[in-house]
């Protein structure tokens, strides 16, 4: 496994117990939701993760695994909760990378909770892939975990509705 490590991060205005409960329901359906095509759904769990660079448009259909689930202390002393991913390609696997995440969430305060994917992954095609991961594949790699918990960040938010505003 490569040792550089890709972070992300985004945040949703509502509650971490709310945020726990719908991430936690249905953890792959939300990330199925937050990455797939909106008229395509498919049988599996599959997602279309992409990266844009000028004119190319590099995109893979991949399967999103939740290998585990585990409370934490948060960064600021309460509890986090830790979702362990892996996503491959669907579709000629051996010629893209598998990557191995884990989406961390925790309250921020009592009305947002910070989202952070931090994750790693090992070029495919040996020699080659090396080099291109050299040329393109970091950022490549970089766009999509952006990408993706930016549209997880933003399902929570929609399937979440409205926050309530602290009382005050």
């Amino acid at each position: 496994m490569s040792h550089d490590l890709l972070r992300a991060y985004d945040y949703v205005n509502h509650s971490y117990p709310q945020v726990r409960r719908v991430l936690l329901e249905d953890a792959r359906g939300l990330f199925q939701r937050a990455t797939m095509v909106a008229t395509s759904r498919a049988a599996a769990l599959r997602a279309n993760l992409h990266a844009h660079f000028g004119p190319l448009d590099l995109s893979a259909e991949v399967e999103i695994r939740v290998t585990s689930v585990e409370e934490r202390e948060s960064p600021l002393g309460g509890t986090a909760t830790h979702v362990a991913l892996e996503w491959k390609a669907v579709k000629h696997p051996g010629a893209f990378p598998v990557m191995h995440a884990t989406l961390a969430f925790y309250a921020l305060t009592e009305w947002e909770t910070q989202l952070e994917l931090e994750g790693a992954y090992e070029p495919p095609l040996g020699l080659l892939g090396k080099a291109v991961d050299a040329v393109i594949g970091r950022r490549v790699a970089d766009a999509s975990v952006l990408r993706f918990i930016q549209e997880v960040a933003a399902r929570l938010r929609e399937e979440l509705g409205a926050p309530l505003a602290p009382a005050g």
